[in-house]
């Protein structure tokens, strides 16, 4: 079982303004608390022991919320992007001295309930040679804009920006990544901030990238709706 998870939430939230002016994201109320804590909480039983959470807009109100993280009963470390902000791609790459050989890679604002052993044993044991994983979902442009085309059990493309209509799966949010497809992203980001999907589209390409298929819908505060629809849904917890 892979234990480490990387979550990016450093993001500046323009869509939740103007809640995200004084607050990030990940400290947004969902059902009375911060969403972060239904996030730690849901890792802590589904098997992961250390976070890393990579911070930028107002990360420090993150640490001070969950601060070594025992509370939940994990380990939490921090890696802030500084005075710039250096996009998903290039604050993982900042983190990866606390990463580990392999681990999941997370988003702030996203609740995802699936069986996190289960992917994890498959992308230990299915392919050594790949160095990802993503977890897609039968979307059908339902919850979002569909930008993965999946077929029988492969991942055959992933594009987050030029959809084709073969893409009826979407990137539900979670990833396994080993280490060495950082490495990557020396070449790729070129010291600018850069879009993680980058990454993933080249891995994708490179049939380097093992897709998964998850059959539970994920739940997101990255948007007013989504926000609505998640408080909703841990209201009846």
């Amino acid at each position: 079982m892979i234990e480490t998870a990387a979550i990016l939430a450093g993001g500046l939230a323009t869509r939740l303004k103007p809640i995200t002016e004084k607050i990030p994201k990940s400290l947004v109320e969902v059902a009375g608390r911060p969403f972060i804590e239904w996030q730690l909480k849901l890792l802590q039983a589904k098997g992961l022991r250390r976070v890393v959470l990579c911070l930028g807009h107002l990360g420090s109100q993150i640490e001070e919320v969950v601060g070594d993280g025992t509370q939940w009963g994990l380990e939490v470390e921090y890696s802030h992007d500084g005075p710039h902000q250096l996009g998903t791609a290039g604050a993982l790459l900042q983190a990866r001295s606390r990463l580990g050989e392999q681990f999941w890679v997370l988003y702030g604002d996203s609740y995802l309930n699936f069986d996190y052993r289960a992917v994890s044993d498959y992308f230990e044991l299915a392919a050594p040679d790949q160095l990802g994983l993503m977890t897609v979902f039968a979307n059908h442009n339902l919850w979002d804009t569909s930008n993965v085309v999946f077929e029988d059990g492969r991942l055959l493309k992933y594009d987050k920006w030029q959809r084709v209509p073969e893409m009826h799966y979407i990137d539900y949010g979670a990833a396994l990544l080993r280490t060495e497809a950082l490495e990557l992203l020396v070449t790729l980001i070129q010291e600018r901030p850069s879009d993680l999907a980058n990454l993933y589209s080249h891995l994708v390409e490179e049939q380097l990238m093992l897709g998964y298929e998850v059959t539970e819908r994920f739940y997101e505060i990255g948007s007013p709706a989504g926000l609505r629809e998640t408080d909703l849904y841990f209201r009846d917890f």
